[in-house]
């Protein structure tokens, strides 16, 4: 687990180590729009997103004559969008009537763990998670080796071109792309890098310190995997030994997770 060569020190990547996880199982695939439909159906549940009446969606999504809301100071290109939600990923008039089999993003930690207990599982520890994607590789940054593409093959769906200006969408996405859109790693879990970060179990350890170090901040947790957004030129966290953190209740539209059980 880990990496002796994490591009971002302060994200506790490094060292890699050896970790025991006892026998788990975990879905092929992060939660769909689809199947969290379902569960909203038949329980009423209201996302933090949706109570909070708001969600951070990224600028490029958005129209240009888009009345201009608040932004992040570090980071730009997300925007405070009223009424984004789950089922409306860029604002009230849009919709995810046609992404059924795409990850849902805008939820949090809390709502994921409330998906968890209605579908009878959990979120996976980060030490269970990075053992999956993995997908039985060793010391390799991608869950098919050591190439971001190779043989010039998408395996991936990460930002290509000018971030954040411009995504060329070489590997045949813009946004989220379905959860199968690629070839699954050993263990034939689909889209555990890039497409949207996928949320652990776990409190966000000190950096350099073990998985299970004392948080440095009660309410965040570990997000893994890389999303649509990540590249190179700024964020090169679509690798399996990557890491970063999210607070209990936020919501952003690179954000999903699945299910460990």
């Amino acid at each position: 687990m880990g990496s002796d060569h994490g591009r971002y020190p302060l994200d506790g990547e490094s060292p890699a180590r050896t970790v025991t996880v006892a026998p788990f199982r975990i879905d092929r695939f992060a939660v769909t729009n689809e199947r969290f439909a379902r569960f909203v159906h038949d329980t009423g549940y209201v996302t933090d997103a949706e109570r909070l009446g708001w969600s951070f969606v990224f600028a490029g999504f958005l129209p240009e004559d888009h009345p201009p809301t608040r932004a992040v100071a570090n980071a730009p290109w997300w925007r405070v969008v009223p009424g984004a939600a789950w089922h409306a990923p860029a604002g009230p008039c849009t919709s995810v009537r046609d992404r059924g089999d795409h990850p849902v993003v805008h939820v949090s930690w809390q709502d994921a763990r409330a998906f968890a207990a209605w579908a009878g599982g959990r979120l996976p520890t980060e030490a269970e998670w990075e053992y999956a994607a993995r997908g039985g590789l060793a010391g390799q940054p991608f869950p098919w080796g050591d190439e971001l593409t190779p043989g010039g093959r998408h395996m991936c769906n990460v930002w290509q071109g000018d971030f954040p200006v411009l995504d060329t969408g070489e590997d045949g996405y813009r946004g989220t792309a379905p959860v199968d859109a690629y070839e699954p790693n050993g263990f034939g879990l689909h889209c555990v890098v890039g497409n949207v970060w996928e949320l652990t179990a776990d409190a966000w350890s000190l950096p350099g310190s073990s998985c299970c170090a004392p948080a440095t901040s009660p309410d965040a947790r570990v997000i893994k995997g890389g999303s649509y957004l990540c590249h190179a030129s700024y964020c090169e966290r679509y690798r399996v030994s990557a890491r970063t953190a999210t607070t209990v209740d936020s919501s952003t539209g690179h954000m999903g997770f699945r299910l460990a059980y």
